[in-house]
């Protein structure tokens, strides 16, 4: 007989942190502490897949049509038959099972999409059933006072991946550049950079699209600069921007314009929306936007985003 006296609030709270939150994983529902996938999965041996990082505003799914529309366009991009295996309607529902098994009322999901298993060679065709991973639980990409003071960003050295080689409106598992490039930002004690493409143009940052603002006009970066088309991205030019009265243009623009701008920001999932306040690799050489704090365009966006997906309206089209 054990001599070990144990204390049932003790194992309660260690079986709470090692089961939550309950994961989906290729059919089942798993507490954390049991959600693996099969080393033989092309997503872990070849970063081979898509994925998916969602909001989850008053248990509502936000935007969820449109990240279903990326997903499986980006699944047919890289040639998974994804409405095969498991329709939208099917993948929304897995969605919210989700939030239900843990009781979510706010947070994040990340839905991922393998290749599925395989063999240890590259050839995608071996792989007969992709693999589907869904986790809801919190994120917080960045500390909550940013979002009142402005961060400092850094331009990386290290250039965005041509669309040619790899195109980044595909959403893939293939993170790499973007890992890499925040790297630098973090080696320069802050937490996001901005990238440049092959030519020298603005493309966003390593896990956010950026806007400039100057003049009391908006501009952010086309797609053919070699950026992801955000979900975020798109509902300020579409949606928020008409409501405070600002437009917003796709332009290429160098980095000089934006050392120049009055205000620059950046949106996402998990980002939201946040002011950039200087750029430079230490606090000494940094430019400084505007006042250096938040501007007022930025801060019109982000009051309005923050209505919205704080009212009884989220919008999940």
């Amino acid at each position: 007989m054990s001599n070990v006296v144990t204390d049932p609030k003790t194992d309660v709270a260690k079986t709470a942190s090692n089961d939550l939150p309950m994961v989906y994983v290729n059919g089942e529902m798993l507490p954390k502490s049991q959600a693996s996938v099969n080393v033989f999965d092309h997503g872990l041996l070849y970063g081979d897949g898509v994925f998916e990082g969602i909001r989850v505003y008053k248990g509502k799914i936000f935007k969820s049509d449109q990240h279903m529309d990326r997903l499986y366009a980006c699944a047919n991009a890289i040639r998974i038959d994804l409405e095969k295996f498991v329709s939208r309607e099917e993948m929304v529902k897995i969605q919210r099972d989700c939030i239900e098994a843990n009781n979510l009322v706010d947070g994040y999901i990340r839905l991922v999409v393998t290749r599925g298993v395989g063999t240890l060679g590259l050839h995608p065709f071996k792989c007969p059933e992709p693999g589907i991973i869904c986790i809801a639980d919190q994120i917080q990409l960045f500390p909550a006072e940013l979002y009142e003071q402005g961060m400092r960003v850094v331009v990386a050295e290290r250039p965005r991946i041509p669309i040619e080689c790899l195109d980044p409106r595909v959403k893939s598992l293939n993170y790499l550049n973007n890992i890499m490039a925040k790297v630098e930002a973090i080696d320069a004690g802050c937490l996001e950079c901005i990238m440049l493409n092959t030519e020298g143009f603005i493309a966003e940052g390593s896990g956010d699209n950026i806007f400039i603002v100057k003049d009391g006009e908006i501009f952010t970066p086309p797609s053919e600069a070699g950026i992801l088309e955000g979900i975020t991205r798109k509902f300020v030019i579409n949606e928020l921007a008409p409501l405070v009265g600002v437009e917003v243009t796709e332009k290429n623009m160098r980095i000089e314009e934006a050392f120049e701008a009055d205000e620059i920001f950046l949106t996402g999932s998990a980002a939201e929306v946040i002011a950039v306040t200087r750029i430079g690799h230490t606090e000494d050489d940094a430019h400084v936007l505007g006042n250096g704090s938040e501007g007022p365009i930025t801060k019109a966006l982000r009051t309005k985003f923050r209505q919205i997906v704080t009212s009884d309206n989220v919008p999940e089209d």
